[in-house]
């Protein structure tokens, strides 16, 4: 199993935008596959996911417990490897439009990769400064992102 303490923080990057962290988990490429892809499975580590359908162009919800329902959208897929998602998350706003708002919303993707001893994982979200407080946002997501993948690190490891 890996060592939760070994997968380093994420990282912000002001410059770009963007935050990033790589990870390795202790599971096979298809088990983190899921875990990333699958509703039923990122609503046990994530947010409750709700989409209407697999890949590009899927829609639906992203809703967290005392939090706003956050709409979500399926941009890319290409299993097992890569799926990017959009969603208007801004936590800096105070309230979330209904629908993805493209001027405003952001994108994450989770790239996979085999590993010796299992999955790197790395996601990277971008399009911060289209957000209300670019800078807050990037500071709520990074520590979004760890305390977020730490959950499915554990939980994919002790399914695996």
């Amino acid at each position: 199993m890996v060592n939760m303490t070994r997968n380093e923080a994420s990282v912000v990057d002001e410059e770009t935008f963007s935050v990033r962290r790589t990870i390795l988990i202790a599971a096979p490429v298809d088990k983190v596959w899921r875990a990333v892809a699958e509703p039923e499975h990122i609503s046990r580590w994530f947010g409750r996911t709700v989409l209407d359908g697999t890949g590009v162009g899927a829609t639906g919800t992203m809703t967290f417990p005392d939090y706003d329902v956050i709409p979500l959208r399926v941009d890319g897929y290409d299993e097992p490897r890569r799926i990017t998602y959009r969603w208007n998350n801004d936590d800096a706003l105070g309230a979330l439009p209904d629908s993805i708002d493209e001027t405003t919303s952001t994108v994450f993707t989770f790239t996979l990769e085999e590993a010796e001893g299992g999955t790197r994982l790395t996601v990277v979200e971008s399009g911060f400064e289209r957000t209300s407080d670019p800078r807050a946002n990037l500071e709520s997501h990074r520590a979004g992102w760890d305390l977020e993948l730490d959950k499915m690190v554990t939980l994919v490891e002790a399914e695996a």
